[in-house]
């Protein structure tokens, strides 16, 4: 029972990853909201028939040719693949294989709307390789023969048949690397181009609807999807490579088996049946030892991953630490996360070795079997010495697709990693977006800002910030809030920028592009001073000129940086350069040069003096803007209509700005 009861759970494991693999490879083949599994299936299968009726007919116009040019040559080295072919077309095999390439045809024919917008080129690029995987298999199982000519003319010492076989064998092996080399160059040239496609596609529902914020990757008790940017970058490279690899792999191993067992069950049914045993009882030991080797290597991908996200962030925030002197604990936690991946590369060094020595004694044990079933044949002269050899290469062959398992365990279990994590990555970004869709049908855009009866809890623990709040803020309207650290203050800015939605009660907010939050440390982007400035709208110069962008850092008293940087186009690791308060001064000229109706601000001047903060308000008001601020400065007051006062506990108050201070109920 426990082992039926495994058998189970890795088959329904089996089927999931199936669908998992589905989801991400067939829509760069074919849409997936236009056809289906079967349909995809069926396509692939529809350019084998079509590939193999064009080799059947390039190779019989071959045949063609040489014996109309050289009849000698066809009878003499070639009659058995001339006898194949006049075979073929002379019964009822030529009108099968002519059937089939036209199925092929028209399945391609049928389905030619859903291969527009260049898909038919990953079909166009797959239909090249599996033509060259069939030559290269059809030149493999010639060789089978030519070894034995050329194994019984040695052992007979016929000098001119050795070397017209010996020659034969070299023009083989000559014929096969170019096409072998074109093999990995058109399928290194799919991966790419699929690599490239998965990438932008991902990339793209990574940044619709907010996904990237809502997924949360760095929050490891609401999400399961670690590294995100691995997942993009690193996962997608291994899942093409792999996907590719194998089954091309799987087709190849499919190919040798059907062209050479038919050769091997000729010279030996004992040795072709002792193989299917040895096969079968090898392939199942391995991939039960394997189970844990999954688990293993996923984590392993993933603290890798933690490891180099560490030393990014310790890259990324060199100053701070350096100001704190906090190598020691930096450095305490960078080794901690190095131990997290040896201790695992440890476990896995060990299951590695343990499939190793299954696969080795695998390998060392199938070369003694030729010899022990043909043992008795070859010396009661039932076979000669070259058909031993050709059976030799035959059962090779043939065991190398049996045992594509056994050789491929360990790729196998990496590729199943890298579709777990691509397709849960797929999975949840589908998923915000659907929440991101959800808010906004139930968070309605309007002319101003209306919260009505809203309670805001924290999407996490649910913790009540701010309990039936109601309040507005119209055009030119200011609105300042404060209250002690903790109590929401920022939340509340989630909130009414659309990041957060209230538990209850509704938020009307302006249409996209008409509001702009600035928070305390302004993001700032990898690109030049003119797309620090323009963000996030496109740097055009047409609509932002040289004299545009420097009147407007003149305004918020940024002149020494044009003196310093004349050239709008020079990058520069601008949060390095840039000390906090010219960051919050470049954020206010992005904010002039991007007019929106309303403005969010959370502390956003809190790194400047107070002289330069009156310029910045006074530049929102002369432009009529609306804005919320979060801030501490008494002299904040000044600048606003009303204050919202949050206690921490869900109460708050809404108060005149007027008179609003130390002494009249701010506390």
């Amino acid at each position: 029972m426990p082992f039926v009861t495994s058998l189970r759970h890795q088959s329904g494991n089996f089927f999931k990853l199936t669908r998992k693999l589905q989801r991400l490879t067939q829509p760069y083949f074919l849409p997936l909201e236009e056809t289906d599994g079967w349909q995809f299936l069926g396509l692939l299968t529809a350019l084998i028939f079509c590939v193999g009726g064009v080799v059947l007919f390039l190779l019989t116009a071959l045949m063609a040719g040489i014996h109309g040019i050289l009849p000698q040559l066809t009878d003499t080295y070639l009659g058995g693949v001339k006898g194949t072919l006049d075979i073929i077309w002379s019964s009822w095999w030529g009108v099968l294989f002519c059937g089939l390439f036209a199925v092929g045809c028209l399945s391609f024919f049928a389905l030619r709307r859903q291969l527009r917008r260049r898909r038919w080129l990953p079909w166009l690029l797959l239909g090249g390789i599996i033509f060259m995987l069939l030559a290269v298999n059809g030149i493999n199982a010639g060789i089978t023969f030519i070894a034995r000519d050329l194994t019984n003319a040695l052992t007979t010492a016929n000098r001119e048949d050795s070397y017209r076989n010996l020659w034969i064998y070299a023009i083989c092996f000559i014929v096969a690397l170019p096409i072998r080399t074109s093999q990995f160059f058109f399928t290194a040239k799919l991966g790419i181009l699929w690599r490239e496609w998965l990438s932008k596609s991902l990339v793209t529902d990574y940044m619709t609807d907010r996904a990237y914020y809502r997924i949360n990757p760095n929050d490891e008790q609401a999400t399961n999807i670690d590294n995100p940017d691995q997942r993009i970058s690193d996962d997608t490279r291994d899942f093409t490579v792999q996907a590719l690899s194998l089954t091309l792999n799987i087709f190849d191993s499919i190919l040798t088996f059907s062209l050479n067992i038919l050769i091997l069950w000729g010279i030996s049914t004992q040795l072709t049946l002792a193989l299917f045993v040895y096969s079968f009882i090898t392939s199942t030991i391995l991939i039960v030892s394997s189970r844990n080797l999954f688990r293993i290597s996923f984590n392993q991908v993933r603290y890798e991953a933690d490891f180099r996200y560490g030393l990014v962030h310790v890259r990324d925030n060199a100053e701070s630490i350096a100001f704190y002197r906090g190598e020691q604990q930096e450095q305490g936690e960078t080794e901690r996360r190095l131990g997290v991946v040896i201790k695992n590369f440890n476990l896995l060094i060990i299951w590695q070795t343990i499939i190793q020595v299954i696969q080795r004694s695998t390998f060392y044990g199938s070369n003694f079997i030729p010899y022990v079933v043909l043992i008795e044949p070859i010396l009661s002269g039932e076979i000669d010495y070259g058909s031993f050899v050709q059976a030799s290469v035959a059962f090779s062959l043939v065991e190398s697709s049996l045992f594509f398992i056994i050789a491929n365990i360990q790729d196998l279990i990496r590729f199943s990693v890298s579709i777990g994590r691509l397709a849960d990555f797929q999975i949840n970004i589908e998923e915000a977006a659907q929440q991101s869709q959800a808010t906004q049908q139930a968070s309605p855009s309007g002319d101003g800002l209306v919260v009505l009866n809203a309670t805001l809890a924290t999407p996490q623990t649910n913790r009540v910030l701010i309990e039936n709040l109601n309040l507005s803020v119209g055009n030119n309207q200011h609105l300042l809030v404060v209250g002690p650290s903790g109590c929401g203050k920022t939340s509340l800015l989630r909130m009414v920028s659309g990041l957060w939605s209230p538990r209850e009660g509704t938020v009307t907010s302006p249409p996209p592009g008409e509001l702009l939050f600035i928070p305390q440390k302004p993001y700032m982007t990898l690109g030049t001073l003119r797309e620090q400035l323009c963000y996030p709208q496109q740097p055009d110069p047409a609509l932002f000129s040289d004299d545009h962008l420097r009147s407007v850092l003149e305004l918020v008293n940024l002149g020494t940086l044009i003196q310093r940087y004349p050239d709008f186009n020079v990058k520069q690791d601008w949060p390095r350069l840039l000390s906090l308060g010219e960051q919050q001064r470049l954020a206010f000229a992005r904010l002039l040069l991007n007019s929106p109706r309303y403005v969010v601000l959370d502390e956003a001047t809190s790194a400047v003096d107070v002289k330069t903060e009156r310029l910045l308000y006074s530049l929102l008001t002369e432009r009529n803007i609306s804005f919320i601020s979060v801030g501490h400065r008494p002299t904040l007051t000044a600048f606003h209509d009303n204050v919202l006062e949050l206690d921490g506990s869900g109460a708050w108050r809404l108060l005149p700005a007027s008179g609003y201070g130390m002494g009249s109920g701010e506390r």
